[in-house]
């Protein structure tokens, strides 16, 4: 769980100018959102770096650099970002069905990502993950999710956040998702009757979780915090109040 978010210790990074924050994963549905977000204040400037061009929405206010990904450490040299956002994922249908392709994206990338990041300087990590991810769970997405955290862990940031979303709830570009969007559907009648051991999985909206790690990005208190939805929604109200 996420320590609370308040105090002068936990005081966030104030700049004369927008805070510069870099972003991989920018075409999934987290990073379109930290997109669309922070195009919309002056709060911070999203950098997006990524291995092709990404669509960008109207009005988006974003820097995007387009290299193979081990030149993404001479980026983060060249830029020198506050922190980086990591929305990268894919998922087991996008995969193949192949283990080594879904670890290819969903660790092996992410943990590449990280160690050029912290070499390059940049003290935090915001990595977006999943409600369940346990390096001990039977099913591979959770399997990987929690050996990817854990190794993300040993890299060496000042601060990491892990945020642990349940089911996301947004508009998906060019991405159907069967069972999500049946899912989505059912959440409304089932979610109020889920017992508390299952409240982690409870759905929330992808803005929300945007918010979080725009506003968890810019935290100077180090060490190591992970985040369910009741925490993101905390961190995501916080942002709003700095914005207004």
């Amino acid at each position: 769980m996420s320590r609370p978010l308040h105090g002068a210790d936990e005081e966030t990074t104030r700049r004369s100018g927008p805070v510069r924050l870099a972003l991989v994963g920018a075409t999934g549905l987290i990073g379109s959102r930290l997109i669309a977000i922070s195009s919309a204040g002056e709060e911070c400037r999203i950098v997006g770096i990524a291995r092709r061009e990404v669509p960008l929405p109207k009005g988006a206010r974003v820097e995007v650099f387009v290299a193979e990904a081990d030149k993404w450490g001479e980026i983060f040299e060249a830029v020198r970002p506050r922190a980086l956002i990591c929305a990268l994922g894919t998922t087991w249908k996008k995969a193949g069905r192949d283990e080594a392709a879904f670890r290819a994206v969903d660790q092996d990338l992410i943990v590449a990502t990280a160690k050029a990041a912290q070499a390059a300087g940049v003290p935090n990590m915001v990595l977006v993950s999943a409600a369940g991810a346990d390096r001990d769970a039977k099913s591979l997405y959770m399997r990987v999710k929690g050996e990817t955290e854990a190794m993300v862990s040993k890299v060496g940031f000042k601060r990491l956040d892990i945020l642990r979303p349940g089911l996301l709830r947004g508009e998906r570009q060019d991405d159907w998702r069967l069972a999500e969007r049946l899912a989505l559907m059912a959440s409304p009648v089932i979610e109020p009757f889920l017992p508390a051991k299952w409240a982690q999985y409870r759905s929330i909206e992808a803005d929300v979780v945007a918010e979080a790690a725009l506003f968890l990005a810019q935290r100077r208190a180090q060490g190591r915090f992970t985040h369910d939805n009741e925490a993101m929604k905390r961190a995501a109200r916080d942002w709003r109040a700095r914005r207004s």
